[in-house]
């Protein structure tokens, strides 16, 4: 391609291909070994360039080209990433979707995309061919993998090497759609989020900033997206062996074997995967030298887990916990140390979990709780005097380069999720939370997950920080049962394996008794294993937890 013909986001991928054309850019599982553990294949840069060229010039000789939406269904792989790049290099729109949220609901939200290419492994085709009137406007489509029983050709047809280059391209602007992703509605319906060049842009130079402009090394990616972003700083990229709807049946061993093979410097997790590494690494007594920092998401990491990593890691190591959504990624973030230099403990008294201070960039506030739209920011100003009334609670609302300013779909949910201020447009993220005087954010669980008390609201991460900390519990999940403006707050417990559950019960009422923001909790429930979301299977599903402590007390009284 002709110099200066990539789209901005793709300048630094350019400059890493020009400058080490043969460094590795994917490494990744291909079959495995005698020993039982992964084998792995290379994909380099140079390789990589040229493959997503090969896609980006089939697709165009197809008719998808710039502002192209284009449903793409692939699993974490080469494939993956040079169909993205070569998305990128056109111009087209990929549609990014989780398929753990369940056939119906991923079908309602692909149908509202109007998407007119489709590139995906050979099951989701056959959903495409099974319910066809879901995709009426697709004209073009690629197998990744065996075709079956649908016509267009497979990825693989295609070769990997261009037969000439790409046309000139000018730069895309910054606020030009760059991506449509949709969110997991874990915590709500599923929305269609649109990312543009220049939010991009901005996410590849904040998680440069994070990193103190040290370059990426290798990296451990256990997220697509990561991988996307960490590619573009001229990363090795490894994947380890997962499925990306149950991340938490990653098997540590191949986790450390991939840090200790590679010599992995950085890594991003959600719990499900830090968890069992760490348990891993306690009982095996392995080492991994390289590993030089840990990047948190999709759930808070319980502080015991970020304290037993810092054990087992080299003295120098970092981990961020970090904070995020699809919306805005990164918000915020804090390294351990200071986590531990008093900031567990206020959490533990029920303060809420301190998330850091806003990546750089981003603005954060809280406005009063309402679950009304805010059309402007002097919408929210009239509501702040009632922060007051929830010792400065409120909902956490975030601006930024890397921020999306709107959704594609549902188009309420511009009108739900956005604060207009000038030409300042702000987040709602659905998140309570309070700011302290250094400016860190401080999560005090979900606006939607909030009790309804006669007394007024009580949240739920404030309220568990709590009773996390009592022996014998592994996490637990307040719930509210009853009618709204009378609900019962009621925790929902999950113990560690062999605990003596009266013994727990027990420390719990004593543990209530002692703050007075656990106060009002009486209603204590054993449930023997959480519901967690498709993503990372780390948010607890408190939603299903609600209605099964609904039915367990129904049935008491029966």
């Amino acid at each position: 391609m002709t110099a200066g013909t990539y789209w901005k986001a793709l300048d630094r991928f350019r400059a890493v291909v020009a400058d080490q054309p043969d460094r590795e850019a994917v490494i990744f599982p291909d079959g495995k070994s005698p020993a039982g553990l992964p084998d792995y294949g290379t994909l380099s840069y140079r390789e990589l360039d040229a493959w997503s060229d090969t896609i980006a010039e089939r697709l165009t000789a197809a008719g998808v080209g710039r502002g192209t939406r284009t449903i793409v269904l692939v699993l974490p792989s080469p494939e993956l990433y040079a169909i993205m790049l070569g998305l990128l290099k056109i111009g087209a729109v990929p549609v990014a979707i989780d398929p753990g949220m369940g056939l119906t609901k991923m079908l309602r939200c692909l149908r509202a995309v109007d998407a007119e290419a489709f590139i995906g492994i050979p099951p989701a085709h056959a959903a495409r061919v099974l319910f066809r009137r879901y995709f009426r406007d697709v004209r073009v489509t690629v197998t990744v993998g065996k075709r079956w029983f649908w016509g267009g050709p497979t990825l693989a047809s295609w070769g990997t090497t261009p037969a000439g280059q790409l046309p000139e391209r000018v730069p895309a602007p910054d606020d030009e759609l760059l991506l449509i992703a949709y969110t997991t509605g874990s915590t709500g319906p599923a929305k269609a989020v649109e990312m543009t060049h220049g939010n991009l842009s901005a996410m590849v130079d904040q998680v440069d900033a994070a990193r103190n402009r040290v370059a990426p090394g290798t990296s451990l990616i256990t997220l697509p997206l990561v991988g996307i972003l960490d590619m573009l700083l001229g990363s090795r990229c490894v994947l380890p062996p997962l499925i990306p709807s149950q991340v938490g049946s990653t098997d540590p061993a191949h986790v450390v074997d991939a840090i200790n093979r590679f010599g992995v410097r950085t890594m991003f997790a959600s719990p499900a995967v830090l968890i069992p590494l760490l348990r891993h690494l306690e009982k095996q007594g392995t080492e991994v030298p390289t590993l030089h920092s840990i990047y948190s998401g999709g759930a808070p990491v319980p502080n015991w887990c970020i304290a037993g990593l810092r054990e087992v890691l080299n003295p120098d190591a970092e981990i961020h916990a970090g904070y995020g959504s699809t919306e805005a990624l990164p918000m915020s973030t804090i390294e351990s140390r200071e986590l531990f230099n008093g900031l567990v403990v206020r959490a533990q008294q029920g303060e809420g979990t301190c998330i850091g201070r806003p990546s750089a960039g981003v603005r954060a506030r809280v406005v009063a709780i309402t679950d009304e739209p805010i059309p402007t920011w002097a919408d929210a100003d009239e509501r702040s005097g009632d922060l007051y009334a929830t010792n400065g609670i409120g909902e956490l609302v975030v601006s930024g380069p890397n921020v999306s300013t709107r959704y594609y779909w549902p188009q309420e949910a511009n009108v739900a999720g956005k604060i207009h201020d000038g030409d300042v447009i702000w987040h709602r993220t659905g998140d309570l939370a309070w700011l302290d005087a250094e400016g860190r954010i401080w999560f005090c669980g979900r606006k939607s997950q909030r009790i309804h008390t006669a007394d007024g609201p009580v949240f739920t991460v404030q309220v568990e920080q709590v009773f996390n900390i009592v022996p014998g519990v592994a996490r637990t999940a307040l719930v509210g049962v009853g009618e709204r403006g009378r609900q019962q707050p009621v925790l929902c417990v999950e113990a560690d394996q062999g605990a003596d559950v009266d013994s727990v019960s027990v420390a719990l009422r004593q543990r209530a008794a002692e703050f007075e923001v656990t106060a009002k909790v009486s209603r204590f429930l054993f449930h023997p294993k959480f519901p967690v979301d498709i993503r990372h299977n780390a948010k607890i599903g408190r939603e299903q937890l609600a209605v099964w402590a609904e039915r367990q007390l129904g049935a008491e009284k029966r």
